[in-house]
Formats: C-alpha cells, sequence, structure tokens
C-alpha cells in the first residue's frame, strides 16, 4: 500500500505540472479562474487535515507525557529536544549564509529591482516578542483548538498531562479516554489521508495555472542556488541521522517519503503531521517521545525556514549592492536566530521575519517584492525539509532516552501499530 500511495503522489504531482502549463498557456483570460477553482480541492484537504490536527496533538502528547512518570524526566527531554533545535537552526542559518556568499545570487542581478520605498503589505508588527510570549499562552485551550494553535495546544497539554500524572489513580479513566480518542484520530487520518493524491494534483495545478513555469527563469539563479543550498542541507541531516542512529535510518528515509511529497507538493509542513507522527511510530519512536518533540519543532525546528531566512535576506542585500561585512552578517544571523522562533500564528512566517530583520539593517523591505511571486515555488522545499529536520530530532531524541524500538510493519487493517500510542505494548 505505501509504494501504491507513493506511485500516486509522483502521478498526481506529475499530472499537476503538465495541466497547469496547458492552462497558463491556452486558456490565458480564464487561468486565474481555473486556478481558484482547482485550488478549492487542495483547500479542502488541507481543512480536512487541520481538522484532525489539534485533537491528534492534545490525545498523543497528554496520553505520552502522562505516561512518562516524574517530572524530572519531562524536563530531561525537554532539555534536550530544545538543545537540538537550537543547534539545527544555527546550522540552518550558518549554511544560509554561506552559500548565499559562495553563489552571490544578488550580485548581477537582470531584473528591475523595486523602489525602496514600495510597501509588500506585510503584518511586520505581528512580530515582537512581548507579542510572542503572551501568544505563547492560551486564553481558552477551546480557542486554541478551534484557530490550531499547536504551540498553545502544546502548552496546555503538558500543564493537563502533569496533572494527570500527579493524580494516577484519579485520572486512569481520563487516560484511557484520551488514548482511545488518540486512536479514534489516527484512524480519521488514514481515511482523510486518501484523498492526498487528488489534493496534490489541485495543489501543483492551481500553482502552475495561476504563474506559469516561465515565472521561475526571472529568478533562477536565486531558486537554483536556494534549492541546491537545500540539498546540502538535506545532505547534513541524513549524515548526521547515520552519525546519531546507525544504519537504519535509511528505514526512516523510507517512512517519511510520503509525508515529505505531501508537504512539498502542498507547500504545507502541517498537511505532512500526521503521515510524519505515523512513519516515527512505524520506525520505532516511543509516542511518549514522538507526541512531545514532533509539535514542538512545528514551532521551533524549521530547517528549511531558517536557512531561507538567511539566503533571501542577503541576496536581497545583494540586489541593492548593500555591502554587509562578516560582522554585521553574523549580527543578522543572531537577529534571525531570535526573531525566528517568536512568529508562531503570524500568516507567511517565514516572509514577515525577514521584512522585520530587513528593517534593522538598512536593506530595503521593497526587495522581497521581487521572490513573493515564487513564493510557492521555494515554500514547497521548505516545507520538505522541515519534514526531515523534525524527524530527525524525535528520532534523535528517542534513541538518546533510550525509546527507540524495533520498527514494526502493522497490517492492512490497523490505522494504529500496536504500541504507537502510551498504554500499548513497548517494542523492544
Amino acid at each position: 500500500m505505501s509504494n501504491k500511495f507513493t506511485r500516486y503522489i509522483l502521478i498526481a504531482m506529475a499530472l499537476g505540472v503538465v495541466m497547469g502549463a496547458l492552462i497558463y498557456s491556452y486558456l490565458p483570460g480564464d487561468r486565474n479562474d481555473i486556478a481558484a477553482s482547482v485550488n478549492l480541492v487542495a483547500m479542502l484537504f488541507l481543512r480536512l487535515i487541520k481538522m484532525i490536527i489539534a485533537p491528534l496533538v492534545f490525545a498523543t502528547l497528554v496520553g505520552g507525557i502522562a505516561h512518562m512518570g516524574t517530572g524530572s524526566k519531562l524536563g530531561r527531554i525537554f532539555a534536550k529536544t530544545m538543545g537540538w533545535f537550537i543547534s539545527a537552526s544555527f546550522i540552518s542559518l550558518l549554511l544560509g549564509l554561506i552559500m548565499v556568499n559562495l553563489l552571490q545570487p544578488g550580485a548581477n542581478f537582470p531584473g528591475t529591482l523595486p523602489d525602496k520605498g514600495a510597501s509588500t503589505g506585510l503584518p511586520v508588527s505581528a512580530f515582537s516578542i512581548e507579542k510572542f510570549l503572551t501568544h505563547l499562552i492560551p486564553t481558552s485551550i477551546a480557542d486554541a483548538m478551534a484557530t490550531n494553535e499547536i504551540l498553545q495546544i502544546v502548552v496546555f497539554a503538558v500543564f493537563f498531562a502533569v496533572a494527570m500524572g500527579a493524580m494516577p489513580e484519579r485520572s486512569k479513566k481520563m487516560l484511557e479516554l484520551i488514548e482511545d480518542l488518540g486512536h479514534i484520530m489516527l484512524k480519521v487520518t488514514s481515511y482523510v489521508m486518501l484523498f492526498a493524491p487528488i489534493a496534490v494534483w489541485a495543489a501543483i495545478t492551481a500553482t502552475v495555472a495561476k504563474n506559469g513555469l516561465l515565472v521561475l527563469w526571472k529568478l533562477v539563479v536565486f531558486m537554483g542556488g536556494f534549492y541546491f543550498s537545500l540539498f546540502i542541507l538535506w545532505g547534513i541531516l541524513v549524515v548526521v541521522g547515520f552519525i546519531v542512529i546507525g544504519p537504519r535510518y535509511r528505514n526512516l528515509l523510507r517512512l517519511i517519503r510520503e509525508p515529505l511529497m505531501i508537504a512539498f507538493s502542498t507547500a504545507s509542513s502541517e498537511a505532512a503531521y500526521p503521515k510524519t507522527l505515523e512513519g516515527l511510530n512505524k520506525f520505532g519512536a516511543s509516542s511518549r517521545i514522538s507526541a512531545f518533540v514532533l509539535p514542538l519543532g512545528y514551532s521551533f525546528n524549521l530547517d528549511g525556514t531558517m536557512m531561507y531566512c538567511t539566503f533571501a535576506s542577503i541576496f536581497i542585500a545583494q540586489t541593492y549592492h548593500i555591502e554587509m561585512t562578516l560582522g554585521t552578517q553574523f549580527a543578522m544571523l543572531a537577529t534571525l536566530m531570535i526573531t525566528s522562533k517568536g512568529v508562531a500564528g503570524v500568516p507567511r512566517a517565514s516572509l514577515v521575519v525577514i521584512a522585520a530583520t530587513l528593517g534593522q539593517f538598512n536593506i530595503p523591505e521593497a526587495g522581497l517584492l521581487m521572490i513573493m511571486g515564487i513564493d510557492t515555488f521555494l515554500d514547497m522545499g521548505r516545507s520538505a525539509t522541515n519534514v526531515i529536520g523534525n524527524s530527525l530530532a524525535t528520532a534523535v531524541v528517542a534513541k538518546w532516552e533510550g525509546e527507540l524500538g524495533a520498527e514494526h510493519a502493522p497490517s492492512a487493517d490497523d490505522a494504529v501499530p500496536p504500541g504507537s500510542l502510551p498504554g500499548d505494548p513497548v517494542h523492544a
């Protein structure tokens, strides 16, 4: 079934490119309307994903933490997780900085530069440390779930699970109920994923029909350099995976192949969350770990997005021929390291982070107008990279905690493999 699903995704992507190109070339007057209509299918799929994420994150996270036992273990796992996230973010930002200086994609930019005073329309004021800290704590768990604020759900779930762990006898029935909810949501996930190939076709068709493939040529040097840098980052992540986890890491790469393609084709890391969680559980990572690390990674461990921030920022400076000393560039890296962690819930987060950072270094924010037209194509690579980074982080923390069991292959009838949720038998 897994190989068939992968083939369906690849076929859907290919059909999407062909149909989108035909619409762009032969129906120029109607292409925007057609793209909007076709994209509705992809949007419905993403809404189905959003429908299941909040209860899935809550159920798996609460169940996992409640079985962790002492609060010291939770603190230790949190420290290891954040240590990994910070290290990965720094490496991603640094790689973007190194590659954009080596490749110099903006040095001889052939296009017309936007006026320095032009507005991007991005909500730069949406970011501040104060807003991030207040956004971190939900005023209502119902509101957090209704708006799919994963970080707020994580905060509430941690408090809720720790309280349950402190009252084991009284919370026994509640824990069983939450575990049952987790199983049911994974079954719902299996139903939703049946629509993934259709959604992939719609997303690719709409993107190409609206923008055309020729739009890529206007910034081919920038895009080529960025994707080349992403492949290097992928190589680093894979090498680290083999060093820490060993030869079996290739099995994890195989298991996340489907969520990787879903994230790439829909330009959404969120769409890949359920399949990524399922792949980690099949790999043998304890759900205690995967249910805790993976949601946090969606706010703090976006490796592809991190690399894009430095790469795009310096590219814009290069196009305007703004000289930046090595010290200034490292100051920008440090700034992005902080600001990138504070955009939970901000639409088009990476562009907002870059826009806010450019202003601090006297680089025209209007430079973003050059790349906003191809941002969807760039976001495809960023989203896929984020899936790899978060999968690796989860597997590594599970390995460090001694909770990386044997890989297992559930039967086709099982939406939830044995041991994938707390309370199931743990694999040896």
